[in-house]
């Protein structure tokens, strides 16, 4: 059976953006307000609760940091996140050299952190009580750890050898980081250790058999995204060699997935998401002007999501009510959401338990196949 994710017909998000969408994130609190960042340096906060209870509404922004206000980013905003404890503070990073923590009810700056480079990422550990350190990837090969408690750059992890495109925290430690860079390499740190990097990813697993020249690469060409899975025990990579590699977080192994080819010519982060919460796993990739869905752990296709006319750069997933929502260069958000029937057949049988879509069936409810 196929997963179903379809355009959702009820539901529009108010277009405010004027140039392309980089950036999505949801609050993890009530998963009620999304973030997103574009081109032009615009944030918008949106609220995608249908308050009027009709069924076909517009999720509506509900405020905007826009080219008038006197904090906007002067470049493109490549990255926003939401304080991963409350909805009273959120972050934002930009080409413009600077990761910016915004009140929210104000929607002022609380901080505002300067670098040398371009910024290309930063991420918030969703899990973490010990620390409140941000991680951010620039246009340098030094990955900096900045503490919002201190308000200072407190830390900095060598031994990439180019700039840092895509950086994640694990949602299992909130000590260990996974960075990616265009020097082909995914590292992953304990920031705890004085020396940092627990190890490398090796798409050959140690193999000597393999040339030399692609020794401890993840990827034949730049890394520019990341994700864990939702347990944290997996790590997804996705690079311009048109590759996406899953392997073992605990250990650095690659588990030889086979997705097939994942086209990915970006030049800067590409934003990917899993699932969360559904009975199977799955990937979802931005893949020109559609999505690409992968089974996790068995990398077959399941399906490409059309409804963007230009290039997806991001999407993020909302497990509450097991829906996508995917920004792109066409300046729109669409919302998608599972059909959980399949088309019924033409001799009008009832609808049997079996056509329920498998996916998205509660992964707490036990089935009775399931022993």
């Amino acid at each position: 059976m196929v997963l179903g994710l379809e355009l959702n017909k009820d539901r529009d998000i108010e277009r405010i953006h004027g140039s392309g969408v980089n950036t999505l994130d949801i609050e993890p609190v009530e998963a009620r307000y999304m973030l997103s960042g574009g081109s032009d340096g615009v944030i918008v906060l949106y609220d995608l609760e249908n308050s009027s209870r009709q069924p076909y509404y517009t999720c509506k922004a509900v405020c905007s940091v826009g080219r008038n206000h006197p904090d906007v980013h002067k470049y493109s905003v490549e990255t926003v996140q939401w304080y991963p404890h409350d909805t009273g503070m959120f972050t934002s990073s930009s080409f413009d050299k600077t990761l910016k923590v915004w009140d929210t009810n104000t929607l002022q700056t609380a901080d505002i952190f300067n670098f040398e480079e371009t910024v290309y990422s930063h991420h918030m550990s969703p899990v973490a009580t010990k620390h409140c350190l941000v991680a951010v990837g620039t246009r340098g090969p030094k990955v900096q750890l900045c503490d919002l408690k201190s308000g200072s750059c407190s830390h900095i992890l060598q031994g990439h050898r180019q700039e840092i495109l895509a950086v994640s925290w694990s949602p299992r430690c909130e000590y260990i980081l996974a960075t990616a860079s265009a020097d082909s390499r995914v590292k992953l740190w304990d920031v705890r250790r004085a020396s940092g990097c627990l190890f490398t990813l090796d798409q050959h697993n140690g193999k000597k058999s393999q040339a030399v020249e692609s020794a401890n690469t993840a990827h034949n060409g730049k890394v520019n995204g990341l994700c864990f899975t939702s347990d944290g025990l997996h790590l997804l990579t996705v690079g311009t060699d048109n590759r996406m590699r899953l392997w073992n977080s605990s250990n650095g192994e690659n588990t030889l997935v086979n997705y097939g080819k994942v086209c990915n010519d970006s030049r800067k982060a590409l934003k990917f998401t899993v699932s969360n919460g559904c009975s199977s796993e799955f990937v979802f990739v931005p893949y020109g002007s559609t999505i690409a869905v992968y089974t996790i752990y068995s990398g077959e296709q399941i399906t490409m999501l059309k409804g963007h006319y230009k290039s997806v750069d991001c999407c993020v997933f909302q497990s509450h009510f097991q829906e996508l929502y995917s920004g792109s260069r066409d300046c729109n958000i669409l919302a998608w959401v599972p059909s959980l029937y399949e088309p019924v057949p033409d001799n009008d049988e009832p609808t049997t338990k079996s056509q329920l879509n498998p996916a998205f069936e509660d992964a707490w409810s036990s089935s009775d196949e399931e022993g």
